[in-house]
């Protein structure tokens, strides 16, 4: 196998009894990529994140991680890939460096040169001494990153990093990310907020009950958003029937003295010398794209679903 590409999932397929907890799946990561796994709670991500992984066997379908399959190549398949599933554990009794100590002596004792970077990297150095039970959930999570970063990835798997942390600390977990991105790591992210895929990913797959339905560039995702407008006039039933009147503007609706429409941008430059023409004082032209969010809740039907509650729900740290 040659396929250089960090994943590279056809078909997967899991099932519980009779619930399909993940539905025929297709996914594609490319090497450089943020990529966002969105879906709602429970919709099959960290179900999907566990056969990636080799952790669980897919009832049907094939996972590559850089042309590797974890099941036939065993821990060979892990090469260049780390992160955690769900949340990493440590020895709460232990202190961040001794935890971090006896993982690099369990996987790759030479990794323990790294220790002192990877903590500076995810800025846990001056706490490094104290025991990992007085840790907040933000730094767990950190030290997590910093586990998986002795490993020199050049994949890795983030679920959920945010889950539970405080505004502060989800703004520094961003910033985390974004400086391992800039670094050239590859890194695959399954997230339920909008927003933090919106800030970070260039590229996603939805997934809804199991299923991917799209896959792509985020940029794509989002052009393919209704966009419309915001006008407030100085006299907006006049300038309603202005709006109804001119070529290439649609969907004029009037409320609380605001009008609404869409059209493209030379029907719009028209319709405002059509306006001036007429008279009519504009005091605000916005205009509005469909947020990601907006998009989500469009395609998933702001449906929810407790499929990975199915899964086993032990944390995994790789």
């Amino acid at each position: 196998m040659t396929d250089s590409r960090p994943v590279a999932a056809r078909g997967l397929v899991k099932r519980y009894g009779d619930l399909v907890a993940v539905d025929h799946v297709d996914l594609t990561v490319e090497p450089g990529d943020v990529f966002g796994y969105l879906g709602p709670n429970g919709a099959g991500k960290t179900t999907s994140l566990r056969m990636l992984l080799g952790l669980i066997r897919p009832t049907e379908g094939s996972a590559r991680l850089f042309g590797r399959d974890p099941l036939e190549d065993g821990a060979k398949a892990l090469d260049g890939v780390a992160g955690f599933v769900e949340g990493p554990r440590f020895y709460p009794y232990l202190s961040g460096m001794r935890n971090l100590k006896l993982l690099a002596d369990y996987d790759q004792p030479p990794s323990r040169s790294r220790i002192e970077e990877v903590l500076e990297l995810v800025e846990l150095r001056d706490r490094a001494k104290d025991k990992v039970g007085g840790y907040s959930h933000g730094m767990r999570q950190r030290l997590g990153i910093a586990a998986a970063l002795l490993r020199q990835p050049r994949l890795l798997l983030l679920d959920e990093p945010t889950t539970g942390l405080d505004p502060a600390g989800m703004r520094d977990m961003r910033d985390l990310v974004r400086r391992l991105a800039g670094e050239g790591i590859t890194i695959m992210l399954s997230s339920h907020l909008l927003y933090e895929v919106e800030e970070l990913c260039n590229r996603v797959a939805i997934v809804r009950k199991g299923r991917v339905i799209y896959e792509g560039q985020l940029r794509e995702l989002l052009d393919t958003a209704a966009s419309g407008y915001r006008l407030r006039v100085l006299e907006p039933e006049h300038a309603r029937f202005v709006l109804l009147a001119q070529s290439g503007i649609e969907d004029v609706r009037l409320s609380d003295d605001e009008l609404r429409f869409t059209g493209d941008e030379q029907a719009v430059a028209a319709l405002t010398l059509a306006l001036g023409k007429a008279g009519i004082g504009i005091t605000a032209l916005v205009p509005e794209t469909q947020s990601l969010e907006e998009l989500f809740l469009g395609m998933t039907g702001g449906e929810s679903s407790d499929h990975d509650r199915i899964a086993d729900s032990s944390e995994v740290a790789v």
